[in-house]
């Protein structure tokens, strides 16, 4: 594909990949061993994060790389690429949620390093392209697939960033590595393995079956050359007696020629940290039937659903996740609308299911609703996009809820916080991920006030005059202990006393503990080059 062919949206994106690379001759510290899967959502996320905390706890400096991911549950990362602000501080971008939660199992900060290349999906054929933390622009699924072999100099160099200042990078694969008619134009798996020198590990999902049929058919679709650089298989997610499936050992290693280098049984606490893809949504919900009931509309283009986790997991509270089709139950306490990728496209979504009338006639009966960023914009008048970032360009109709209106448009505001909210007197940490600016008379009581690093205050989202309706822009809030127990107190609901960051932290370890147990690391480790 020659650069005239390129169709113009592509050639316009293409122009705007510009990146800092590393100084040359940037020494190369760590091994690497990449993680490939014979499917999506075959556990590649969670093992690769189960490693990184295993090693890391034998006192190695471990980092995650994934170069392409695809998902709406993105985090804030430090971007090395960019000087400080004015005042010093961090410059931010984005990357999956996934590799972050993996570079917190390595027990390092996130960077826009991890995940060079992040696909946020807005409509069903397209995407919003995110490279090294920054967005480039939407982009059809057949536009991306012209020029995303133009971000491979940028991939190698964020894995080159890593290696240099690391033992160990474990590499994810994305989906299946043995789509061979994506191998050319291929950056997450065999050709990435290629230009990066990657040993690979297959890892197979035998819970839902076909795992012979999925590795013996990817020894059959790679090449030579790509065969040859797969050190060995898992299975992962097995459960009862492992003594029946050996004779498939023997099978899958006679067809293949590559060596089993072990089983990962069935992991308990898998729940306990936060599912990369949407599809976790549709599980029944932890804590069904018990204390106040919280509803969450399960919109289409839902981003950031871990944002409802920490309540999920509190003993009185009863969160459900609404499924098209169904209308919001009328013993609801709190409805919330969570963040979206594409807030006009869902705030249709509310209409077409009928989840508009309930939630208006929830409010008139006195119910409770929370807007977490897009929700809180769908809460206001106005929804407008006179530019088309997220879908055609236009205004929608917001619930009216709320005295203010949104313009999606300008610079993504990407900001961490850790400060103190003057409202509650409480903790928050969490971060801000939007493009929307948000303006009207309801921002004049404001649902927080947060304090800044100089001593003063900026207010943040709005609370109505009833105190009923309320909404801001800050994802993880319920992650902040003291926040969500002052939360729960006001809408009637015993605060536990849950330390929901130490949970996570114990997942991690139990995580770590459960590789240790089903894995050579010593014999995955001597694989890494």
């Amino acid at each position: 594909m020659t650069a005239d062919t390129i169709p113009a949206q592509a050639a316009e994106l293409i122009a705007r990949i510009a990146y800092n690379p590393a100084p040359a001759g940037l020494p190369r510290r760590a091994r690497s061993l990449m993680i490939q899967g014979t499917a999506s959502d075959v556990g590649k996320s969670m093992v690769v994060a189960g490693l990184c905390r295993a090693y890391a706890r034998r006192g190695l400096v471990v980092r995650p790389f994934k170069a392409q991911n695809m998902s709406n549950n993105a985090a804030v990362a430090a971007d090395s690429d960019l000087p400080p602000g004015p005042g010093g501080e961090i410059v931010y971008g984005e990357i999956g949620r996934a590799q972050a939660m993996q570079a917190r199992a390595s027990k390092a900060a996130p960077s826009i390093h991890m995940n060079p290349v992040l696909l946020k999906p807005q409509t069903d054929i397209g995407s919003q392209v995110v490279l090294r933390g920054r967005v480039l622009g939407n982009c059809p699924a057949r536009i991306y697939h012209h020029m995303r072999q133009r971000m491979m100099p940028a991939v190698i160099d964020s894995l080159d960033r890593l290696r240099a200042e690391a033992d160990l990078v474990i590499v994810e694969g994305a989906g299946s590595g043995a789509e061979v008619y994506l191998r050319n134009s291929d950056i997450t798996n065999m050709h990435l393995a290629e230009a990066g020198g990657l040993p690979v590990v297959i890892l197979s999902d035998i819970d839902r079956g076909g795992t012979m049929a999925a590795i013996v058919g990817s020894h059959m679709l790679l090449s030579e050359a790509d065969r040859a650089r797969v050190k060995g298989y898992i299975v992962n997610k097995f459960r009862g007696d492992f003594s029946l499936f050996e004779p498939g050992v023997v099978t899958i290693t006679e067809a293949t020629g590559w060596p089993f280098l072990g089983v990962l049984r069935w992991f308990d606490s898998a729940e306990r940290l936060p599912a990369e893809d949407s599809l976790a949504l549709e599980r029944p919900a932890e804590g069904e039937g018990r204390g106040v009931n919280v509803a969450v509309p399960r919109l289409s283009r839902v981003a950031n659903f871990d944002d409802l986790d920490p309540l999920a997991a509190e003993p009185g509270v009863s969160l459900r996740w609404i499924q098209p089709g169904n209308p919001i139950p009328a013993d609801t306490d709190v409805v919330i609308l969570p963040g979206s990728k594409a807030t006009r496209t869902d705030l249709d979504v509310l209409r077409r299911e009928g989840w508009d009338i309930d939630i208006l006639a929830h409010a008139r009966r006195g119910g409770r609703v929370i807007g977490l960023c897009a929700g809180f914009q769908m809460l206001g008048r106005v929804v407008r996009d006179p530019q088309g970032m997220e879908g055609p360009a236009g205004e929608t109709a917001g619930l009216g809820l709320l005295d203010i209106e949104t313009e999606i448009g300008g610079e993504k505001r990407l900001i961490d916080i850790d400060t103190t909210d003057r409202a509650s007197g409480c903790r928050v940490t969490g971060y801000e991920m939007h493009m929307g600016r948000t303006t009207g008379a309801g921002l004049d009581q404001p649902w927080l006030v947060l304090e800044d690093d100089r001593g003063g205050a900026r207010p943040e989202g709005a609370l109505s005059a009833n105190g009923l309706i309320a909404g801001a822009y800050v994802h993880g809030l319920f992650g902040s202990n003291e926040f969500r127990a002052h939360w729960l107190q006001s809408v009637g609901a015993a605060a536990s006393g849950l330390d929901f960051d130490a949970r996570t932290e114990a997942a991690l370890e139990a995580l770590a503990d459960h590789v240790e147990k089903n894995l050579d690391l010593d014999a995955l480790l001597a694989l890494a080059v």
